[in-house]
């Protein structure tokens, strides 16, 4: 199998909706991928082969040190105590109704559940986003103009 058909082979599997992929050719050609993990290609002809690549991975790191877990700890027990608003759809985020006018929300400022915190464009909609809680802005997790997924968070609330 010459290096083009491979690669065409790993950009088909990366399109598609499977996580994994066996095939065998007659001439004696395996093939075996798997998406988010190490692909591996292997020939077994005259002469093995092993290619490896790597498909959307990020290599995990992990660090032993004490004083770093004890932190992420206690991080994760502060981020308990707020509640997050976080974003319902993929789009630009906005603090302000347009670039001349006043902040939706400022840090420090009580809010009570519906009330307006942002604008989010989509598909050059802008959408209001109220607020599902009652609480005093925390922290702004996005700035203004930033792109944001589902589910990112954009303000926390005490």
């Amino acid at each position: 199998m010459e290096y083009e058909q491979i690669k065409k082979l790993i950009d088909d599997m990366g399109n598609a909706n499977i996580d994994e992929l066996e095939i065998e050719f007659p001439e004696g050609t395996k093939i075996s991928m798997k998406k988010n993990k190490e692909t591996v290609i292997t020939q077994s002809q005259v002469q093995p082969q092993l290619v490896t690549t790597s498909t959307n991975s990020i290599p995990s790191i992990q660090v032993n040190n004490e004083n770093t877990l004890i932190r992420e700890n206690e991080d994760k027990k502060i981020e308990e105590n707020y509640k997050i608003i976080k974003s319902p759809m993929v789009g630009t985020f906005y603090s302000k109704p347009s670039p001349d006018k006043e902040k939706f929300v400022n840090v420090g400022e009580n809010i009570k559940k519906g009330k307006v915190v942002c604008i989010i464009e989509a598909m050059k909609l802008m959408n209001e986003i109220e607020s599902e809680f009652d609480g005093e802005i925390v922290e702004v997790c996005i700035d203004d103009g930033d792109v944001v997924e589902y589910g990112t968070p954009l303000f926390k609330i005490k």
